[in-house]
């Protein structure tokens, strides 16, 4: 292209008198707590406990039974664990976010978009061509008012500048501002081809209030999996 420069819970026994039976205590309770056990380990030893307490003493828990059910204890203070863990890992990935945010302020950045800011008569794009073709291309400013057309030969690539210097075609020096960009291209058998375009601005602020950050380039927000790479600028 030519371009200008620019777990289900247990069933523990609750309160019973020696003339229950354990088995019949444990489903009672089974049904009125077994929702909260999933959710609240210190509630679920607690009752445990008083299983233990208030068994019959003539019709004690089988051992297998309270063997399962120190199972599944400690699946539930496994699962508990877990998920604090797993909190854990998404606070930490919500810092590393935030600081690599941070990071953007100040840099250039590249994010899929069309419309760019023509600054001091150039507004340059990237096009993603992907394969060999004709490119037509058409710039129109804030109004739709369609402001430059060109056809240009391009090979297949990703992150082909075109820089547009503000002349319309019929001579016309358009002023400084929002352009926004559509590309159509023709492979060598008259293919249509689709082309995307992405467009670069300085990374002006960032946003942490937000989950993820949001970034702030040229007063649009992208979130960091928007942005594409991010260009080196030139030092003096």
């Amino acid at each position: 292209m030519t371009t200008t420069n620019a777990a289900t819970a247990p069933t523990p026994v609750s309160g019973t008198t020696q003339t229950s039976s354990s088995s019949s205590s444990s489903n009672s309770l089974s049904s009125n707590t077994g929702a909260t056990l999933a959710g609240n380990f210190q509630t679920f030893l607690t009752l445990l406990t008083t299983q233990l307490q208030n068994q019959n003493p003539l019709d004690p828990l089988d051992t297998n039974q309270f063997t399962q059910q120190l199972v599944q204890f400690a699946g539930v203070e496994q699962q508990l664990k877990t998920n604090d863990s797993l909190s854990q890992l998404v606070t930490l990935q919500q810092t590393t976010q935030a600081t690599q945010a941070l990071g953007f302020v100040g840099k250039t950045a590249l994010v899929d978009g069309s419309t760019a800011t023509m600054t001091k008569s150039s507004a340059t794009w990237h096009l993603n061509v992907p394969s060999d073709s004709t490119v037509d291309i058409t710039v129109a400013n804030s109004t739709g008012q369609t402001v430059f057309t060109g056809k240009y030969t391009a090979a297949a690539g990703s992150d082909i500048p075109f820089t547009w210097n503000g002349m319309g075609n019929d001579g016309t020096q358009w002023p400084d501002g929002k352009y926004t960009i559509s590309a159509t291209g023709k492979d060598v058998a008259n293919n249509n081809v689709g082309i995307a375009a992405q467009v670069q601005g300085v990374v002006s602020s960032v946003d942490l209030t937000q989950s993820p950050p949001l970034l702030t380039i040229d007063g649009a927000s992208y979130t960091l999996s928007q942005v594409k790479s991010i260009i080196a600028t030139s030092s003096n």
